[in-house]
């Protein structure tokens, strides 16, 4: 009998749940303690049958007690009372009803204090671990408690190693994928996407005395983890030592039972981005599917306050992905390889000069990435978005430095006969060994192509255009000269103006210094002006209702036509240029000369805004400004001046490979279009139309 045949049997535990009306949602939580307590029991019963192979039976009976017990203990596997001192199994204890209650405490009490703590036999608040208290208080309510319980204890696994248990236990952590992904299915990962992710660890992984040391910081339930060890030590005689950590209680728990049945494994409970368990260690390999789109704003002081220099840069708190990201790379040691599966956000959120920007800028400023690899859509069992695997690569071979391979994989799959939750298709044997060569030839190909790193960097360059009026003239030009500190000159910002009054045909200021409140029945000066004058001055518009602004000599207008400002006096009209007719208002607290007041003031400025333009980038500090000036002289045509210029770096798979639809021929259209007719002429006789 192969192991797989063995997932109906553990399914058939869930028919119970059904027909007690729990939620097919909440069956993973309930069967996983379950689950576990099999696997530790099988995995159990057989290292002690083979260590009454190893020392033989009768000696282990004829030992003291406590040597007896310091033995198995020192396995570091775990330890049952029942199963090795009383030879009762879980199927023994669902033997007797009447005394089964009480049994099964005693039984799952006898267990050594870590197993307790992961099955969460003690636990009486909340979740914890796998909380295994809690799943039987409510199989108790439902009356099913030894049902279940009878149900599983009938499987036993003690006949397979833990290599196939391992398989099986893949199999049905992926169904409750399936099922919910709130727990076992948080970010499960696919088999073939672990197969992937292997192959590419592989290829750059050579045989070796030394021990290869593989982390994951949200290793979930461990499937990542060992998946990749497993398939690692199928190629290669390396000693392998894994690593993980996750604050998931159940996940955690399921990752912990199945490591200490492990050479060389150490799973630890905790929050990665606030509490590395392995802060004093560095790592040969490194993987992990980090959560995506999740918020890091409940342990965001302790990010912020953190002292060990792995974060570079802050991302937005709506996002964490590359918040680990950064903290794999700081775990890797001087020639350390990660592969990290992350959504589409991490190629190209945030502007130039956000966080997001600058990690990406900093990754490839450092030449950390190798090649970035997009899987098809449709992969993974809780969603069906694109995702990406990056290949971050500490020893690039010489001939790759500063160069990044992108690997369109969309299409390198097959669909699944039979769809399982949202993953419709895998990427099968051949398709990895494809992505494989594409990646260890580093050349372009129908799917993968080969940049500089710097053809993924990009200016934002900002600048201040002036607007023109129709016969191209600025205000800025009517401006006085004044002296700076330096003794250099400049255009003044503006010229302010002393009004008598201005009016917009609707409303007519001619009071510009304002003391007196109670005539429009305010309380106070700052009631009046929050009240009316603020919002008086703020609803006055240069350009969409006329103003009109009357000086002691002049009077000024902006022309919509013309689009420039007019002065009017006694010689006649005058155009300034384009420009702002700027009307403020504010409220002065009281100084030793005047009282506290509300002072409204009329500038004219030029008519100036701010903009930024995308320019390619060069790492030649000379080139990138001389491009950047060809680039303003070919696409700007009004005057405008440099402001700030910001170096962002994005990686966009669509604009590198779109595919255009191929649109048919008219005639081929027209075809179709007369083929329709004919049908439709066929049916209708038929009908009798």
């Amino acid at each position: 009998m192969t192991i797989l045949q063995y997932e109906s049997k553990i399914w058939a535990t869930a028919d119970l749940l059904r027909g007690s009306g729990i939620k097919e949602s909440e069956w993973p939580g309930m069967m996983m303690p379950f689950f576990a307590l099999v696997m530790i029991e099988s995995r159990l019963l057989r290292m002690f049958d083979e260590l009454k192979v190893e020392i033989g039976e009768d000696a282990l009976k004829e030992m003291d007690k406590e040597d007896f017990v310091d033995l198995i203990r020192d396995r570091g596997q775990g330890y049952n009372e029942f199963l090795f001192e009383r030879n009762m199994t879980l199927k023994d204890v669902c033997k007797n009803d009447k005394t089964f209650d009480l049994d099964f405490s005693e039984y799952l009490k006898a267990f050594d204090g870590e197993t307790k703590d992961l099955l969460g036999v003690d636990a009486s608040e909340g979740d914890k671990f796998l909380d295994i208290r809690g799943v039987i208080t409510k199989l108790k309510a439902k009356k099913v408690l030894m049902g279940y319980t009878i149900g599983w204890s009938e499987i036993d696994l003690r006949s397979f190693n833990n290599s196939e248990i391992t398989t099986l236990e893949e199999h049905i952590k992926r169904k409750w994928a399936d099922m919910s992904a709130e727990t076992a299915g948080e970010q499960y990962t696919p088999d073939d996407i672990i197969a992937l992710i292997s192959e590419i660890i592989a290829s750059k992984t050579e045989e070796s005395n030394q021990l290869l040391k593989i982390y994951d910081c949200t290793c979930g339930g461990g499937n990542l983890l060992f998946g990749v060890e497993d398939r690692i030590k199928e190629k290669f005689k390396r000693f392998t030592a894994t690593y993980g950590q996750d604050w998931n209680d159940a996940l955690y728990a399921m990752a912990k039972i199945e490591s200490r049945f492990r050479n060389d494994s150490k799973i630890e409970y905790g929050n990665t981005l606030n509490d590395d368990k392995f802060s004093n260690d560095e790592f040969d390999v490194a993987t992990a599917n980090p959560p995506y789109g999740v918020d890091w704003k409940g342990y965001r002081k302790s990010i912020e306050d953190d002292k060990t220099g792995r974060f570079h840069y802050l991302p937005s708190v709506g996002d964490g992905q590359l918040l680990f990201m950064q903290h794999i790379i700081s775990k890797l040691n001087a020639t350390g390889l990660a592969v990290v599966v992350h959504n589409g956000s991490s190629l190209f959120s945030g502007d130039a000069g956000s966080a997001e920007s600058n990690i990406r800028k900093w990754m490839l400023d450092h030449d950390l990435v190798e090649a970035v690899i997009q899987n098809p859509t449709s992969e993974f069992f809780n969603t069906g978005i694109y995702t990406y695997l990056w290949v971050i690569n500490k020893n690039k071979a010489p001939e790759r430095r500063d160069q990044l391979l992108l690997i369109d994989a969309s299409k390198k799959f097959t669909p699944l006969k039979k769809n399982k939750g949202d993953k419709r298709v895998e990427i099968d044997e051949a398709n990895r060994l494809e992505i494989v060569e594409a990646l260890t030839r580093f050349e372009d190909c129908e799917f993968a192509r080969k940049f500089s790193k710097y053809h993924f960097y990009f200016n934002k360059q900002a600048i201040e255009l002036t607007n023109l009026d129709e016969d191209g003239n600025t205000f800025r030009d009517q401006l006085a000269m004044v002296i700076k500190r330096d003794g250099s000159e400049e255009r003044a910002k503006s010229e302010k103006l002393k009004p008598l009054s201005l009016s917009d045909g609707e409303t007519t200021i001619s009071e510009f210094r304002i003391i007196d409140f109670d005539k429009e029945g305010f309380k106070n000066l700052t009631d009046a002006y929050t009240g009316y004058w603020k919002p008086l001055v703020t609803a006055l518009d240069y350009k969409e209702q006329p103003l009109i602004v009357t000086t002691t000599d002049s009077i000024y207008h902006f022309d919509n036509q013309r689009e420039t400002l007019v002065k009017t006096t006694e010689s006649g009209e005058e155009v300034l240029g384009c420009g702002k007719i700027v009307v403020k208002s504010a409220l002065k607290k009281a100084t030793k000369k005047l009282p506290e007041r509300i002072d409204i003031t009329v500038e004219l400025t030029p008519d100036t805004q701010k903009d930024a333009e995308i320019i390619p980038f060069d790492p030649d500090p000379e080139m990138n400004r001389t491009n950047t000036e060809a680039f303003m002289a070919n696409y700007i045509f009004k005057p405008f001046v440099y402001l700030d210029n910001v170096v962002g770096v994005e990686i966009n798979f669509n604009k590198i490979f779109y595919r255009p639809e191929e649109l048919r021929s008219v005639i081929d259209v027209v075809k179709s279009l007369e083929v329709s007719a004919g049908l439709l002429k066929s049916l209708e006789k038929e009908l009798g139309v």
